[in-house]
């Protein structure tokens, strides 16, 4: 007995649309997971008071770069991950050199290269030394004879007098600091994994009708 197999030109057809129609539908879903997690990383990170700036770090890319595939993939990454790495996990921070953490208090005022000041830094730009002072009860400090200006800084005093001089603490010394956990990161990159497949059927059911 003999058998013939003809395989209707239809058909082949018809296989060859649904492979495309299931490129478009995973490429599409992938671009929507990826963008939908950077929108809600971007939104953690400003609703958590960290600022537009961090928020804005969160870039995604969708591959491939051009054209659509079965393979098709999102990647969503922070151009700052050691900072948002460090908000996303709160780790505790201890000084590099196993001494003291300077924390800035308002009195120290702003680095120039943005962010947090340093001891050294501030005594170069102030023109003060600053004095240990060590507290039994809490935190030690590093203070400065000075006077305060209208933004509350401490400055050098050039009264005669001593007029309006003052010991303004100007650092907190602490041996280490535990950052709050102010993201959760995971949660999110969890519920875009999740919302791949039914994206997918979603957008293969919009070609078909």
């Amino acid at each position: 007995m003999k058998l013939k197999l003809d395989i209707d030109p239809d058909i082949v057809a018809m296989m060859a649309a649904e492979v495309a129609a299931g490129e478009r539908a995973v490429t599409a879903a992938m671009r929507e997971a990826g963008t939908g997690l950077k929108s809600a990383w971007r939104l953690q990170i400003t609703g958590a008071g960290l600022g537009p700036r961090l928020a804005n770090s969160i870039r995604s890319q969708n591959f491939p770069r051009s054209g659509e595939s079965l393979d098709a993939a999102a990647l969503v990454w922070s151009k700052a991950p050691v900072i948002v790495g460090a908000h996303d996990t709160g780790p505790l921070i201890r000084s590099k050199d196993g001494f003291w953490l300077a924390i800035p208090l308002p009195a120290a005022g702003k680095s120039l290269r943005g962010g947090r000041i340093t001891p050294g830094e501030w005594e170069r730009r102030r023109g003060l030394r600053l004095r240990f002072v060590y507290r039994r009860a809490g935190p030690s400090l590093l203070v400065a004879e000075g006077r305060l200006n209208t933004k509350g800084q401490a400055v050098v005093s050039r009264s005669k007098t001593g007029r309006g001089k003052v010991t303004a603490p100007i650092f907190l010394l602490v041996p280490q600091v535990k950052l709050p956990k102010r993201l959760d990161l995971a949660r999110d990159a969890d519920r875009a994994l999740d919302s791949v497949p039914g994206l997918i059927v979603a957008n293969w059911a919009d070609q078909r009708f």
